[in-house]
């Protein structure tokens, strides 16, 4: 996963994160050789919203034209993408394969499970455990809401940091040195009416989420879509991580978001306490 270490839950570790933006062109180029410049464009293909055509992947990489024709090509090969009838690329069936490895080796997500169950049902909405990668949070995973109207989230997807519950709860639980790197990195941009879009905001928020324990999304990166938050993180901080309560907004209210506010800071602690035996005492 990039070039973070890796601890006992398989979580990954913080590091400072690429500058996102709107394609991969306003990256900085990568050092890793072959094997990034190969990552890259899966990571391109995986983050479409449908198949793409060669010439819509070379406008969003750094590659040259016959670089990347050969690294489609062996990825193809491998079955990491596939080419379709239409000469699009997609994301290859040899992924599922890795993808289910890593899930069943994921302790993290193995010890988390039961509590986000226990939280699922003492609130009866949708819970989220989701790990800080960079400026954004992977989901590694989710208990459905019990109600008709159910999230569209899916678990492996990213979201920005700044305007999500679970990205702000795990920010939170930074140590202030790497906070700086990772604000420093984002790239802000407004997705609703009330998401936040300065660094000064943000820090005030977090400052906030420190002394309460519990991060709130707004309806900050949808509209119509609200959560409480809370950070989880191993003794040493060397990840963190966040877990959620989350609901449509005619459904749950701030009101009720506030009174799940301890039973998510509950859920939360007590992953940690299960994480201790594995990665030593907490501070």
């Amino acid at each position: 996963m990039d070039d973070r270490r890796s601890n006992d839950t398989g979580a990954p570790v913080p590091a400072a994160p690429e500058t996102a933006g709107p394609t991969a062109r306003s990256r900085p180029p990568t050092d890793t050789g072959t094997l990034g410049k190969a990552i890259a464009v899966l990571d391109i293909v995986a983050s479409a919203e449908a198949p793409m055509r060669f010439t819509e992947i070379l406008d969003r990489c750094d590659q040259p034209r016959g670089t990347l024709h050969r690294q489609l090509s062996n990825l193809v090969e491998e079955g990491l993408l596939s080419l379709n009838r239409d000469h699009s690329y997609s994301l290859g069936l040899r992924l599922l394969k890795f993808a289910a490895k890593a899930w069943a080796g994921n302790q993290f997500r193995t010890i988390a499970e039961p509590h986000l169950r226990t939280l699922h049902d003492r609130t009866g909405e949708t819970v989220h455990l989701g790990v800080l990668r960079g400026t954004e949070v992977i989901y590694l995973d989710k208990v459905e809401s019990r109600q008709a109207v159910r999230m569209y989230s899916q678990i492996g997807n990213a979201s920005p940091v700044f305007c999500t519950g679970v990205g702000k709860a795990a920010l939170s639980a930074l140590p202030d040195a790497v906070l700086d790197t990772v604000i420093a990195q984002i790239a802000f941009r407004r997705f609703t009416e009330h998401t936040i879009v300065t660094a000064a905001d943000l820090r005030a928020e977090i400052a906030e989420i420190r002394a309460t324990g519990n991060a709130y999304d707004r309806e900050e990166h949808e509209i119509g879509i609200r959560c409480v938050a809370a950070p989880v993180h191993s003794a040493d901080r060397s990840f963190v991580a966040g877990i959620s309560v989350t609901g449509p907004a005619y459904r749950v209210s701030m009101e009720a978001l506030q009174s799940w506010a301890g039973l998510v800071r509950e859920a939360a602690n007590a992953i940690m306490d299960d994480m201790a035996p594995r990665l030593g005492p907490r501070t």
